[in-house]
């Protein structure tokens, strides 16, 4: 499983091949925006390795027609390699130390992508968060709490907080005040091995995702057992 996973693109390795033919600038431009939607939107234990590497290399070999300027081209490239980093990502943090399952962090209708990336990582890092999703437990007051804490600025009064997955989901705070649920429900929604918390704070347009998991009894015997 993969520990110290908490990048800021600076011990995770990714390498990329294409034959796309491009300019080194914009293959520099575009791995560096889709890393930033992708990588350093996951977090396993909150510890970042400070040998993170992503590495793209392509030989032109496909014959297309240079990239050399943010065309239609290039954009179809850069949301291909969105793609393939976000999947990866996904991978990672699902594959994290000990963890049982992937939890989705979605920020919606935000001010900026910023804002965004300040609430959902703060909750995707709570220790307090992730055992409780280990344990199958809506608890809303340790989100709250998370987003209290992140130092981005929001409405409570107009936040919508809902949990869910395949199963189905459950609001479980809105507008300043908590929602009734059944327990019973939101565990089983919560058993799922791929989980989220949605949550909308209708002051923007801007939605960002970020990813983590569960933190769980292995994760302590795996690390507590390492050594240097």
């Amino acid at each position: 499983g993969s520990g110290m996973i908490h990048p800021n693109m600076g011990t995770m390795l990714s390498f990329i091949t294409t034959d796309v033919n491009i300019s080194s600038d914009l293959l520099e431009k575009a791995l560096r925006e889709s890393v930033r939607i992708s990588y350093n939107r996951i977090s396993v234990d909150g510890d970042t390795s400070t040998n993170d590497t992503v590495l793209i290399m392509a030989n032109g070999l496909s014959g297309n027609e240079m990239i050399e300027k943010e065309n239609e081209d290039y954009r179809i490239f850069l949301e291909v390699l969105e793609k393939l980093n976000v999947k990866i990502a996904k991978m990672i943090a699902k594959d994290g130390e000990g963890a049982t399952k992937l939890i989705e962090c979605r920020a919606l209708n935000v001010p900026s992508e910023r804002d965004g990336e300040i609430f959902a990582k703060s909750i995707i890092c709570s220790n307090l968060v992730k055992t409780a999703f280990f344990g199958c437990s809506a608890n809303w007051g340790r989100i709250l709490d998370a987003v209290g804490y992140s130092g981005g600025d929001f409405d409570i009064n107009k936040l919508q907080v809902c949990i869910g997955s395949s199963k189905g989901n459950i609001m479980v705070f809105k507008n300043g005040e908590p929602v009734k649920f059944s327990a019973g429900e939101a565990k089983d929604i919560l058993s799922e091995d791929e989980v989220y918390i949605s949550l909308d704070f209708n002051s923007g347009s801007h939605n960002v995702r970020c990813w983590g998991c569960d933190l769980t009894y292995d994760y302590i015997k795996i690390n507590g057992d390492y050594m240097s």
